[in-house]
């Protein structure tokens, strides 16, 4: 059983307002050592851990195709083709549009606080790369809807986010890559956990934690079923590389052969994104931060009230939380997940 997780803060609107905006900041590995001071980085190591939790024994009946219509130039590039600065201008163009689809009237102020992390979590549109930076920039996107409140942190949402959301974006991701030839951004080749990603192997690993008829090992026999996305993340490599598993993917390969359950597994890999994502300026030093991803030492962490339970509004799903003097308010989400039933 995993042990409870603390809450996250919680940063009204009006509150929000007054915040600058994100830009990038990191420039040397002293700011990254000064990040891991910041409340945004504690408050993006909760929300990673809440995230991992609430999959534990949840499995995958969701699968998307995605659309594209902007195909790719004939370009003698190995990485790299031309069209997907093309893709990249539609985004920006079409971003305000999109993400005030999404929020709606209620959050149409966050716009500002979050365009650059959206913008960001889909690849270089200069380099024409992508990896776990932009990645991660998805991921804090999504905490900054949650610490907003757009998304409520409690477990059915968070379960939604990692088997709903991020498996969307993952997969589209998969596809810019395959349809623009994105160059692997940072990669450590044959000595890395992956090319691109690395969050699919943690919420996947964490999802088979707690069980023992499907041992690590199990990764080693292909195919592998895609109701797990530590599963997903391994066919994706075979269907992208050629040769022995253990030659183009050796970290993988010696977690399959030596580590010895899921728990530890997730446990090791949590570490290891610590270290070789967030802890590497390579990595992070393109995520703007800054405004709800608080870039001040010194700003007080403030925790919320803690998640008691859904309850339904007439048409509208919202949940309850216990106040401060014990009695129960009402905090609506907009989250547009929220009247599914959850996995």
């Amino acid at each position: 059983m995993s042990q409870a997780l603390p809450n996250l803060r919680e940063i009204s609107l009006s509150d929000a307002a007054k915040l600058s905006f994100p830009i990038t900041r990191i420039r040397t590995d002293e700011d990254v050592e000064l990040w891991k001071n910041m409340p945004s980085y504690r408050d993006y190591s909760i929300f990673l851990r809440r995230l991992n939790d609430s999959v534990i024994g949840h499995y995958l009946p969701w699968n998307c195709n995605q659309p594209n219509d902007i195909p790719p130039l004939q370009s003698p590039q190995r990485f790299g083709n031309l069209a997907f600065r093309t893709w990249g201008k539609r985004l920006e163009d079409r971003a305000d549009e999109i993400l005030s689809a999404l929020l709606g009237d209620a959050f149409i102020s966050l716009t500002p606080h979050v365009k650059p992390l959206f913008l960001g979590s889909f690849g270089s549109f200069t380099r024409m790369d992508y990896g776990t930076g932009h990645e991660t920039s998805f991921a804090l996107f999504l905490l900054c809807l949650t610490l907003a409140r757009f998304i409520i942190p409690v477990a059915e949402e968070e379960r939604e986010i990692v088997l709903r959301v991020f498996v969307r974006y993952l997969q589209l991701c998969w596809k810019l890559q395959d349809t623009y030839r994105l160059e692997p951004a940072g990669s450590h080749g044959v000595w890395g956990l992956d090319d691109y990603s690395f969050l699919g192997y943690i919420f996947g690993s964490s999802q088979l934690r707690g069980q023992d008829t499907i041992p690590v090992s199990t990764v080693l026999q292909p195919p592998l079923s895609p109701t797990n996305l530590y599963f997903m993340s391994i066919m994706r490599i075979h269907e992208v590389k050629r040769g022995p598993f253990h030659e183009h993917s050796s970290q993988l390969y010696s977690i399959a052969t030596g580590v010895p359950n899921w728990t530890k597994v997730n446990t090791g890999l949590l570490k290891m994104y610590e270290a070789e994502v967030l802890g590497k300026r390579v990595v992070v030093q393109h995520i703007p931060l800054g405004g709800i991803l608080s870039w001040d030492i010194d700003e007080a962490v403030r925790p919320p009230a803690t998640g008691i339970g859904p309850k339904s509004i007439g048409n509208k799903t919202s949940y309850q939380r216990a106040g401060p003097q014990g009695e129960n308010t009402v905090y609506p989400t907009s989250a547009p997940w929220a009247a599914r039933p959850p996995y």
